[in-house]
């Protein structure tokens, strides 16, 4: 009895330890199968991430180059209307110049030349003078010479005022106009105002513009008895001149 009885109760130990180990083997397997479903979507994720990562670089290059194509392109545009401007500014400069060389070789030629107009109308006026010169030897004739003289003048004044411009203006007699007149001498006269009495040279003007002043001698008013001032008071004179008389004919 005791035998049997020790004997079922080993086999029910053995079955219960069998049962136990079965057990634990299940649990084990159901703990790894999470982690190896856990751990092959980790690496199809790093795999599909390192794919999206490879496709963006490579797009990135691709824009990278296309950028630097179009930088290549801009650049020698740049260039290329760089170099045709300063092809412009040369040519631009060398017209310059030469311009600035062919206006100073035409001044230099219109200062030479600037009197041959004159020059080329003076020189009937010396053929003048000469046929009067020759006349005047041949003939001893005062009266013709100076018929001769006096025509050749008239004939030289008028060219000049007519195509010129210049034209001798009157002095004589007229209010005495610095402007216009030089005093060269000075006498005293009635008057209100200084008055040219005498005109040694002639004065002449080109257009609105004076030439040379005329040299003159100028009459200037006395001074009246009742314009005298007579002055009063402590060390003062008295004054009751008559007219003052200025120097007459003070040649310079």
């Amino acid at each position: 009895m005791s035998n049997k009885h020790h004997e079922s109760r080993d086999s029910q130990n053995e079955h219960g330890s069998e049962k136990a180990q079965a057990e634990t083997h299940d649990n084990e397997e159901l703990s790894r199968a999470p982690i190896a479903e856990t751990t092959s979507g980790d690496a199809a994720a790093a795999a599909g991430s390192s794919g999206g990562e490879g496709k963006a670089s490579v797009s990135r290059e691709t824009e990278l180059e296309s950028q630097v194509r179009a930088l290549t392109a801009e650049l020698a545009k740049v260039r290329e209307e760089l170099s045709s401007v300063n092809d412009k500014y040369l040519r631009k400069l060398a017209d310059d110049v030469n311009f600035r060389k062919r206006m100073a070789r035409e001044k230099e030629d219109t200062l030479r030349f600037a009197v041959a107009t004159l020059l080329g109308d003076l020189i009937p006026i010396l053929d003048d003078f000469d046929r009067a010169i020759a006349s005047a030897e041949t003939a001893r004739d005062y009266a013709i010479l100076h018929d001769g003289i006096v025509l050749i003048r008239r004939q030289l004044g008028g060219m000049l005022e007519n195509k010129y411009g210049l034209k001798r203006f009157e002095s004589l007699g007229k209010p005495f106009d610095p402007n216009h007149h030089e005093a060269v001498a000075m006498i005293s006269g009635e008057g209100d105002e200084a008055t040219v009495a005498e005109e040694f040279l002639p004065g002449y003007g080109l257009n609105e513009r004076i030439l040379r002043t005329a040299k003159v001698k100028v009459m200037m008013p006395g001074v009246r008895q009742d314009e005298s001032v007579a002055r009063t008071g402590s060390g003062d004179v008295e004054d009751t001149g008559g007219a003052a008389t200025a120097p007459t004919d003070i040649e310079q």
